[in-house]
C-alpha cells in the first residue's frame, strides 16, 4: 500500500486527461449495466484493500458534513451543534460545511482509525463512492478521488479495461 500511495500522485496525473475523456464518452453513451459493473469492481478492490493501511482521504481532504451528520456527531460529544461547528468546521467555497484542517481531527494517526467511526459523516462512510447508484452522475468527483484514493484509482483503471470505449 505504501508504494501504491507514493506512486498515486504521478499515476493519477499521468492518467488524468485519459480518464476525463473516458468519463466524457461514458456520459454520452452510458451502458445500462454500469452501476452493476462499478459495484462489482468496488467489491473486488475492497476485498484486497485495507483502508487502515492508507487513510490518505483522512489525511489530505475533508468530507462534507451534512446537517444530519452535525446533529449526530454533536449528540455523540454531548455538545450543542453550534459549539461543534465553531470548534471543528467551516464553510468552503462551495458553501459546504467541512473540517477546518487536515488531517482530520478525528483520525488517530497511530493506527489510522477513526475516533468517531460509529457516528462518522455519511461522506466518510460512503467514500470513495465508487459503488454508488447512478455512478455516471459523480464522475467528476470520482476523477478527483483518483488523486486521493489508490482504490478509486484502481477501480477506474479496471473499469476502462472492462468497458473500453
Amino acid at each position: 500500500m505504501k508504494e501504491q500511495l507514493e506512486d498515486l500522485p504521478r499515476n493519477s496525473k499521468e492518467k488524468y486527461l485519459e480518464t476525463k475523456k473516458y468519463f466524457a464518452k461514458l456520459k454520452k453513451k452510458t451502458p445500462k449495466r454500469l452501476d452493476i459493473l462499478m459495484q462489482d469492481l468496488h467489491e473486488k478492490e475492497f476485498a484486497k484493500t485495507d483502508c487502515l493501511a492508507c487513510a490518505n482521504c483522512c489525511k489530505t481532504s475533508s468530507p462534507i458534513f451534512t446537517d444530519k451528520d452535525i446533529a449526530r456527531i454533536s449528540k455523540h460529544f454531548r455538545v450543542k451543534e453550534q459549539q461543534f461547528i465553531a470548534q471543528y468546521l467551516q464553510r468552503d467555497e462551495d458553501d459546504f460545511m467541512v473540517l477546518k484542517e487536515a488531517p482530520c481531527t478525528f483520525l488517530d494517526v497511530e493506527d489510522n482509525t477513526c475516533t468517531i467511526y460509529d457516528v462518522r459523516p455519511k461522506a466518510c462512510a460512503e467514500y470513495p463512492h465508487t459503488n454508488r447508484k447512478k455512478f455516471i452522475q459523480i464522475t467528476n468527483l470520482t476523477l478527483k478521488n483518483t488523486e486521493i484514493c489508490p482504490a478509486a484509482f484502481n477501480i477506474v483503471e479496471e473499469l476502462k479495461k472492462k468497458l473500453p470505449l
